[in-house]
C-alpha cells in the first residue's frame, strides 16, 4: 500500500456483517483498493434481522456500479422479479391500487401525464390513470421478462441472508478481511474522543482509522459509543413491531409485492423463487403480540417454515449518520418501515456517496457536513412518502383514526397542498420516489386535485383520445410478448455455480 502521510486513512473497519456490512465492504473493496485496507468483524453468535427481502429498481444501478450479473444474483439468491406495489385496503377496506416502477403514459416538458389524464377524465373519457403503466398492467397478468428491449422497470424480492452470502463472496475474493468475533468493547481516543479500535471478546484488538457501523439496532458504535442522536419518528410512523416468518410456496408466484392493510397497521407477502416471505406489522398500542402472531398465522398461504420471529423497533433516523470518524448504515443509521422497501436501497445509496466524497485524511468535517446533510433530506423525502399512506387513509379503526388526524410534517402538508390544488407533483435531485409514484399513491388513496396545467385543454377531444388511446395500443402490443413470471423462471430452475464479474 502506497506510503502517505500520517494522519491518511488507510484502515476501513466495518463493525457487522448481514445486508449492510457487506454492501459496504463489497463497494469499498471494487472501488477504493488498494488506496485503503478493508476488514469486516462479525460473529456467527450474533444474527441478522435477514427479512429486508424487497428492493426497488435501483438496486439495479447499484449492482452494475460494483460489477454483479444479474443471473448470478439471481441464481445465489433464490431471487424474484417485482414490478411495484399492490396495496390492498389501505384508504378503506375493499379498495385496491398498485404503485408500479417505470414511467406512467408520456409527459411533455410543460405538462406531466397527470395532467392530461384528469383533463380526459373531465371530459369523461380514458381508462383508470394506473393502466397507462406498461408494469401495472404486466403485473395485473403475472407477466414478466428482463429483457432490455421489452423496457419494463423492475425491482427484486430476495432472500436477505443468501444475499449477504453471496456479496461476503465478491468482497473477500476483492481482498476484504473477515474477522470472526463478538465485539466487547469500543475503545476511543482519549483526546479527540475518535474510536481508535474494536477490542473483541476474545481479546484481539481491530485497530482502525475509519468504522463502519453495521451493528444494526444496537448501533454500538455510532450511539453507544459516540451518541450522536436520534431523531424519533414515531409521532407520525406508529407502527413499533411486526412478526416475520417464511412459508413454502403455494400457487405461482406474482411480480409484485403485496401490502395488505388491517385494523392496526399491515402486512406483507413477498414470493421468492423457492419459498414466500410473510411479515405482520403493528402497533402494540393497538394490538397485543398474541393477537397478531394469530392473525399472520391464519393469513398464510403456505406452510410456515418456523415459527414467526417478533421484531421492535422505532422509526427514526440518526442525527448525524457521519459523526466523527464513524459512518452508520442500514439499521444502525435509523429505520423507515419496510412499506416501500427502501431499506436496502438507503443502505446503497449512502455508501456510493461516502466513496464519492472518501476521507482519505482526517481533514474531513466540511465532506461529513455535506453528507449528513443530503442523507438526512434522503430519509425525511422516505419518511413523508411513507407516511402518505398512512394520513390519506377513511378506515374506521382507532389506529387508522389516529393516522388520518395526525399533523403531517411540514414538508409532506406543502406536497399534498400542490397537489390537492393543482395536480403538481415533483421530484427534486436527491430523492427516491418519482412524481408518477407521488401520484399513483396519492390518488390510490382518494386525492383528486381541483385543478391542473391548462395545457391539455387546448387539445380537441379527438386529439386528446388519439394519444391515450396510442398509449394504450403501445402496452397492449408489448403484453404478449412477455411470458408468466413462473415461464420465466424457469431459466434459474436448474442452478449453476455462483460467480460475480469482476
Amino acid at each position: 500500500m502506497t506510503e502517505a502521510t500520517p494522519d491518511r486513512i488507510r484502515r476501513v473497519v466495518v463493525a457487522g456483517g448481514g445486508t449492510a456490512g457487506w454492501i459496504a465492504a463489497t463497494t469499498l473493496a471494487k472501488h477504493l483498493s488498494p488506496m485503503i485496507e478493508v476488514v469486516l468483524v462479525e460473529s456467527d453468535e450474533i444474527g441478522t434481522v435477514g427479512v429486508g427481502e424487497s428492493t426497488i429498481p435501483t438496486i439495479r444501478s447499484f449492482h452494475s456500479f460494483i460489477g454483479i450479473d444479474e443471473d448470478a444474483f439471481v441464481r445465489a439468491t433464490n431471487a424474484s422479479f417485482k414490478l411495484g406495489i399492490g396495496f390492498e385496503d389501505w384508504d378503506r377496506p375493499g379498495d385496491r391500487y398498485f404503485h408500479s416502477f417505470g414511467s406512467v403514459g408520456r409527459s411533455v416538458f410543460v405538462a406531466d401525464f397527470q395532467h392530461f389524464w384528469l383533463e380526459a377524465r373531465h371530459r369523461g373519457f380514458g381508462r383508470p390513470y394506473g393502466d397507462y403503466s406498461f408494469e401495472l398492467r404486466a403485473a395485473a397478468e403475472n407477466r414478466f421478462s428482463a429483457d432490455p428491449e421489452l423496457g419494463l422497470a423492475y425491482a427484486y424480492h430476495l432472500d436477505a441472508t443468501a444475499y449477504a452470502r453471496f456479496l461476503r463472496g465478491i468482497a473477500e475474493a476483492d481482498g476484504v478481511r473477515r474477522v470472526e468475533g463478538r465485539i466487547a468493547e469500543v475503545s476511543q481516543d482519549a483526546e479527540s474522543g475518535d474510536i481508535r479500535s474494536l477490542i473483541l471478546a476474545s481479546g484481539e484488538r481491530i485497530d482502525g482509522d475509519f468504522f463502519i457501523d453495521c451493528t444494526g439496532f444496537r448501533a454500538l458504535l455510532i450511539e453507544q459509543t459516540l451518541k450522536a442522536g436520534f431523531d424519533d419518528w414515531s409521532h407520525w410512523l406508529a407502527t413499533d413491531s411486526a412478526f416475520a416468518v417464511q412459508t413454502e410456496s403455494a400457487g405461482e408466484p406474482v411480480p409484485y409485492t403485496r401490502a395488505i392493510a388491517h385494523d392496526a397497521g399491515w402486512r406483507w407477502r413477498i414470493p421468492l423463487q423457492h419459498r414466500v416471505g410473510n411479515g405482520f406489522v403493528f402497533s402494540s398500542e393497538y394490538m397485543d403480540n398474541d393477537t397478531a402472531r394469530e392473525t399472520l398465522l391464519a393469513a398464510l398461504d403456505g406452510e410456515p417454515l418456523f415459527e414467526p420471529r417478533l421484531l421492535r423497533f422505532t422509526a427514526g433516523m440518526r442525527r448525524r449518520a457521519w459523526h466523527r470518524n464513524c459512518l452508520a448504515l442500514g439499521l444502525a443509521g435509523g429505520f423507515i418501515e419496510p412499506l416501500e422497501s427502501t431499506s436496502i436501497h438507503l443502505v446503497m445509496i449512502a455508501i456510493t456517496r461516502f466513496i464519492q466524497s472518501f476521507p482519505f485524511t482526517r481533514d474531513y468535517d466540511a465532506l461529513a457536513e455535506r453528507f449528513n446533510t443530503r442523507s438526512a433530506a434522503e430519509w425525511t423525502d422516505v419518511r413523508d412518502f411513507v407516511i402518505l399512506h398512512y394520513a390519506l387513509n377513511h378506515r374506521d379503526e382507532p389506529f387508522w383514526r389516529r393516522m388520518a388526524e395526525m399533523t403531517l410534517p411540514d414538508t409532506l402538508a406543502a406536497r399534498l397542498e400542490l397537489f390537492r390544488e393543482q395536480a403538481m407533483a415533483y421530484q427534486d435531485q436527491d430523492e427516491i420516489f418519482r412524481v408518477d409514484s407521488w401520484c399513483q399513491v396519492m390518488m390510490g388513496q382518494g386525492v383528486m386535485p381541483g385543478g391542473w396545467h391548462l395545457l391539455p385543454s387546448q387539445l380537441p377531444d379527438a386529439n386528446l383520445r388519439q394519444a391515450l388511446d396510442g398509449l394504450d395500443a403501445g402496452i397492449k402490443a408489448r403484453l404478449p410478448q412477455l411470458p408468466t413470471l413462473a415461464q420465466f423462471l424457469t431459466r434459474y430452475a436448474d442452478p449453476v455455480p455462483a460467480a460475480a464479474a469482476h
